[in-house]
Order: C-alpha cells, then sequence, then structure tokens
C-alpha cells in the first residue's frame, strides 16, 4: 500500500469574513495523480497556497511528505514542484537560463538544461531569450523549471489551459511520465475533460467544501446515467434526435423498437461527463 505524500485535515482559510476554504479533509497517496476540480473562486488556488507553504491556515494542518508545511515550508518547498496558471518567467534571459537560475536555488550539481528543454519540446530554443517564445513553448518552459529538482509532488495550476494541442498533449505526457517515475501530481483546474484523461481520482470543491472525493468512473456509475444516443430520419426528411437511458430492464426493448419503427442514421453510446456530475451535486456549472 503506497503512503499519503499529502494529508490536509479540518484544513480552513479565511480573507477576513470570506471563507474561502471551509474545514476539509483529504489524502492523496504516492504516485497518485489527483485532481482538484472546480470553479473560480471555490477554494482551488488557496488550497495550494496551504499546501506549499505560501499561505499558513487558520485551522486545521496540511502535513506534505511528512513534514507539517506550517512549520517547516522550506523543508517542503525544497522537494516539490509548482506550475502557476500564469507564468511568471524570466523573460529577458534566455531559456536556459531560467533553468539554470533555478537549479542554483535547489543547489542542484550536474544540471543539463539541454536535455530537459528536450524533454519538453523545446530543443533548439534553449539559448532564445524567453520573451520570444509563444505562449504554449512558455508553459512547457514554466513545466521544465518545475521539474529542475526531481520533485517529490507537482503542483500543476491549469497546466494546458489555452494551449495549443500539440503544447497540451506535450504536457500531459510529461505528466504521466512523472507518475511513472513516482512523482505525486496535484492537479488543479476546472477543465472536467483534462481531469477526466489525467487524474487517478478528483476532487471536486465548491465553495471552500469538498463535495465529492472518487475515481472519474466511481463518480460516473455513482451520480451519471449511460445513454444510448441516436438520430433518426423524420417523414420530411428532416433528423431528429432519440435517447435511451442503458442498464434498465426495458433497454433491450428500447432498442428494439427504435430500430423497428424509425430510420436509424447514426447510433453511439455516451456516459455523463465530470461537468455533468458536478453540476448534478452542486446544481451549478464551471463558470
Amino acid at each position: 500500500m503506497s503512503k499519503d505524500a499529502i494529508i490536509a485535515k479540518n484544513l480552513a482559510y479565511s480573507y477576513g469574513h470570506l471563507l474561502a476554504v471551509d474545514h476539509i479533509d483529504f489524502r492523496v497517496g504516492e504516485g497518485e495523480i489527483l485532481g482538484f476540480l472546480g470553479p473560480n473562486g471555490a477554494g482551488k488556488s488557496t488550497t495550494v497556497k496551504m499546501l506549499t507553504g505560501q499561505l499558513q491556515p487558520k485551522s486545521g494542518q496540511a502535513t506534505v511528505l511528512g513534514v507539517d508545511v506550517a512549520k517547516s515550508p522550506k523543508k517542503v518547498q525544497a522537494q516539490i514542484g509548482i506550475c502557476f496558471e500564469n507564468t511568471n518567467l524570466y523573460e529577458q534571459i534566455s531559456g536556459v537560463a531560467n533553468l539554470q537560475l533555478f537549479a542554483q536555488l535547489f543547489g542542484v550539481r550536474e544540471f543539463d538544461a539541454e536535455a530537459l528543454l528536450k524533454r519538453v519540446g523545446l530543443d533548439g530554443r534553449g539559448n532564445d531569450n524567453v520573451q520570444s517564445y509563444s505562449k504554449g513553448m512558455k508553459q512547457r518552459l514554466m513545466v521544465a523549471r518545475a521539474l529542475v529538482n526531481r520533485p517529490a509532488i507537482l503542483f500543476l495550476d491549469e497546466p494546458t489551459e489555452g494551449l495549443d494541442p500539440t503544447s497540451a498533449q506535450a504536457i500531459r505526457n510529461i505528466i504521466f511520465e512523472e507518475r511513472q517515475r513516482g512523482a505525486t501530481v496535484f492537479l488543479t483546474t476546472h477543465d472536467m475533460l483534462e481531469a477526466d484523461k489525467l487524474s487517478d481520482r478528483v476532487a471536486f470543491i465548491d465553495e471552500g467544501k469538498i463535495v465529492a472525493l472518487d475515481t472519474p468512473h466511481a463518480l460516473k456509475q455513482q451520480y451519471g446515467k449511460r445513454m444510448l444516443k441516436a438520430e433518426v430520419t423524420t417523414p420530411e426528411g428532416g433528423l431528429e434526435a432519440r435517447e435511451i437511458v442503458l442498464d434498465r430492464s426495458e433497454t433491450a426493448q428500447e432498442v428494439e423498437t427504435l430500430f423497428k419503427q424509425e430510420r436509424v442514421v447514426t447510433i453511439h453510446s455516451e456516459e455523463a461527463t465530470l461537468e455533468d456530475i458536478f453540476i448534478r451535486i452542486t446544481g451549478r456549472g464551471l463558470v
């Protein structure tokens, strides 16, 4: 059984009278990818700041790699990597120089910046100033920077948002490679499709509370409905949609009737998305 890399117990934080994180509890195992999902303002970023020693909890405890973060933030920070949604690179210097600077700050010896740049698809651009990089290139450099110290835990905040498909896939591949290496990944996002692709488990946070935490498959089984969706031709020559709920005793008869009585043009199965489930649990969407 894997150990817990992250433990949050009764964790809470408030900004004045606004309770941003409302006494939450969760655990993340070593080598696990946890998707921490919710709309803007739900408490995702505040939670990450407490887990990474940027904010001290108002109550409760955050334990990361066996260390109480509030008591020893620097000890934790030496073993983690963080990639923020907004880029905060040194744009007047090269990509190589950005990585070398962080290697020095972490005390990493025998550091190969070029090899790391190649890993994120930036080989050949390492000596160019970062201000000449596209958004996708900057985001990949941010991910590379988070990997400089071979972190035990990666905290990634919306790592693929707004990126072109090639850049987004490059970052997804790196996330899986890091998990394969044994690293834990704490992924904050409001993109439910992205979380579904990447996460071993997902936690839904809404108004500072965790309202669900399980594997994507288990949540879909518990809250979602599997559907059979078809398009049929009308007598006027148009198209109409038909839906049949699967896993019911009458499903087989309904499918047989559909094909007997209708002219079916297309048909496919469809399961509930994580966003559908989030809306069902919370009563609201992600925007």
